[in-house]
């Protein structure tokens, strides 16, 4: 699947070429065809280091912690912005280079490393686990069983109670 593009890489190419080529100011490139001027600034940095490639969409793409570690010093040493910085090692966003820098300071190097994306996975694969023993139980054992089984029943009558309340009161307010 693919990342949504809000601008093409026609459009790019064009505002690029208006100022480049026709020399017109990026503010007025701006408010003709829409885009903001950082993003006009970013598309030329991205066009005079790797050309019309540079404009192309970038993959998603996932950095080694060695990569963001070289990145950060960079920036520290050289004392360049982050713009300069995302054009000179392809980085598509700079906001992605506040967030290293950020963990960076926080976690260390160990905030660098990459963190599985999205919601994280349920228990739903969780089971009991079941008897070992053939062995039937005892009269204990099995009070103990039932009495965890009416336990939950109850539970399970009380939320349902509480909803059955809840719809009442909400039909009672309008």
């Amino acid at each position: 699947m693919e990342r949504k593009v809000k601008y093409t890489f026609k459009f790019k190419l064009e505002c690029v070429k208006l100022v480049l080529e026709e020399h017109n100011p990026i503010t007025y490139v701006s408010t003709i065809k829409g885009p903001s001027r950082a993003n006009i600034r970013k598309w030329i940095g991205f066009y005079k280091e790797y050309g019309e490639i540079g404009l192309l969409p970038s993959k998603n793409q996932s950095y080694s912690v060695d990569f963001k570690i070289s990145v950060i010093r960079f920036i520290e040493l050289k004392k360049t912005s982050l713009r300069e910085a995302s054009i000179k090692f392809n980085i598509p966003d700079s906001a992605i280079i506040i967030k290293w820098q950020r963990d960076f300071a926080n976690f260390g190097v160990n905030g660098l490393n990459s963190q599985p994306r999205g919601r994280p996975k349920s228990m739903s694969n969780f089971k009991r686990s079941k008897r070992t023993s053939d062995k039937p139980l005892s009269r204990e054992e099995e009070l103990l069983l039932e009495n965890e089984r009416l336990r939950c029943e109850l539970d399970l009558l009380k939320k349902l109670q509480a909803l059955i309340q809840a719809e009442k009161t909400k039909k009672r307010k309008p």
